[in-house]
């Protein structure tokens, strides 16, 4: 937990030397309490006092990094219970199991079905991030095989066994990818955190209740483990979500250290649609990492829809440059739209532009990532900036028509940007997904 300035002058010297560039050693503590200089400044403060710093400097929830290179994801390191506080940091994990169970030709027409998912929503790619290696054969040999199909996909890898053999073998092969390894309970923690340990490698505790997690974590932590992640073995589902929500309060607001740690859940069982809701839940409440059995695009594409809005800073709407853009094969005689650099509200015109098959131009307009009515509202969005946006983007150059089409619902600014800019104004429709038919028969005729 943070020190106030009164706290860390007691830890100080006190000698107001003024080496540190403060007048006073108080002066200087409040402003390391504000974050405003670092420790080092002082030279007379202890080692004691530095400890003591750094304990307390340190976020209450670990960052747990596991996969390599561009395969590399994180976990943890939040600070908020909720996203409206501040933001949540790192997006949830979202990894898929790959059995060991399966033959060598189906193995490998899963892995490539995995390396082959992309999804891609308002210009971001959404990946799936891991690959879970689940030891449903028993049998370390296949088990390791497995790991490193599962490392071919060129995603992180996590090892999903209670075997300390299994895990020997699959961190034999597949150790230097840096896999997390999943399945150390209290009766097993010994085998395990000696193997994670000496493959330096982040390690999942499991127990059944946040008693026995902040028990097994320490116990990791004392053999070695410096990386460690909880995954809490709850009866049911809603048993894991009051779990999961009382793990976050004790790590976050109690500061209890043994706790704070990223938090691993699966929604691998049931259908492909009881999975999505699961995950889906999980993601929001708060789980760092989600395993989920099924492949089916339409099944993952709702979870990780979820993580992307939920992992976007609500104090930051996301933004498309604004600028002029074409879609499809835009010529001089092309029609002209305007809308927002809000990335959903542009994303969608584009896509419903696309869908008219009519190529045309879309001239994104700046307004601090806010929708059309809400910056016409706030008057961030008048016939001064489309005139603006319109010069800077140089639009007169690429079309020889000067018609403008603007969105429905910002019509009464229609006179107005005529007198700014000189072009004609026309009004299209109110809804995106009306601009196919409009292009087709009002800009066409």
């Amino acid at each position: 937990m943070a020190l106030s300035g009164l706290e860390i002058f007691k830890l100080l010297p006190k000698t107001n030397c003024k080496e540190c560039g403060h007048p006073t050693c108080l002066a200087f503590a409040m402003a390391l309490a504000q974050k405003k200089v670092s420790l080092d400044a002082c030279p007379h403060a202890s080692d004691e006092a530095k400890a003591r710093l750094a304990a307390a400097a340190a976020p209450p929830m670990q960052t747990v990094t596991f996969g390599t290179g561009d395969a590399a994801r994180q976990a943890g390191g939040e600070t908020v219970l909720f996203r409206h506080e501040e933001k949540f940091h790192r997006p949830t994990v979202v990894a898929v199991t790959l059995p060991d169970s399966l033959d060598d030709a189906a193995m490998k027409a899963r892995c490539e079905t995995i390396a082959g998912l992309q999804f891609e929503r308002i210009g971001q790619p959404m990946p799936i991030d891991a690959v879970a290696v689940t030891n449903e054969s028993g049998g370390a040999a296949r088990f390791a095989a497995a790991a490193r199909a599962a490392r071919g996909t060129g995603k992180a890898v996590i090892l999903v066994t209670e075997s300390a053999e299994a895990a020997a073998a699959a961190l034999a092969a597949v150790g230097d990818a840096r896999p997390l390894l999943c399945g150390t309970t209290a009766d097993n923690a010994d085998a395990m955190a000696s193997a994670a340990s000496a493959a330096k490698c982040p390690v999942v505790a499991r127990a059944a209740d946040p008693e026995g997690l902040a028990d097994l974590a320490e116990t990791l932590k004392k053999a070695g483990c410096a990386e460690i992640v909880l995954h809490l073995d709850a009866a049911d589902p809603w048993s894991e979500m009051a779990g999961l929500a009382r793990l976050r309060q004790l790590a976050l607001k109690q500061n209890v250290r043994a706790l704070g740690h990223p938090v691993l859940a699966f929604a691998a069982d049931g259908d492909p649609a009881d999975q999505a809701v699961r995950a889906a839940a999980l993601v929001c409440k708060y789980a760092g990492i989600v395993v989920l059995g099924t492949l089916e695009p339409w099944a993952l594409l709702p979870v990780l829809t979820t993580r992307q809005n939920i992992y976007t800073d609500p104090q930051k709407p996301v933004q498309v440059e604004p600028t002029l853009h074409a879609v499809g094969d835009p010529g001089e005689t092309s029609p002209v739209l305007f809308t927002t650099n809000f990335s959903l509200t542009y994303y969608t015109v584009e896509g419903d532009v696309e869908a008219s098959r009519v190529p045309a131009w879309i001239l994104c307009v700046d307004t601090e990532g806010t929708s059309v009515l809400t910056a016409y509202s706030g008057d961030k969005l008048n016939e001064k900036v489309v005139a603006k946006a319109l010069q800077d983007a140089g639009v007169e150059s690429k079309v020889k028509h000067r018609k403008l089409i603007i969105p429905g619902y910002v019509a009464v600014m229609s006179g107005k940007l005529e007198e700014a800019t000189g072009w004609e104004v026309l009004v299209g429709p109110r809804e995106s997904n009306q601009i196919p038919r409009y292009l087709k028969e009002v800009w066409t005729a």
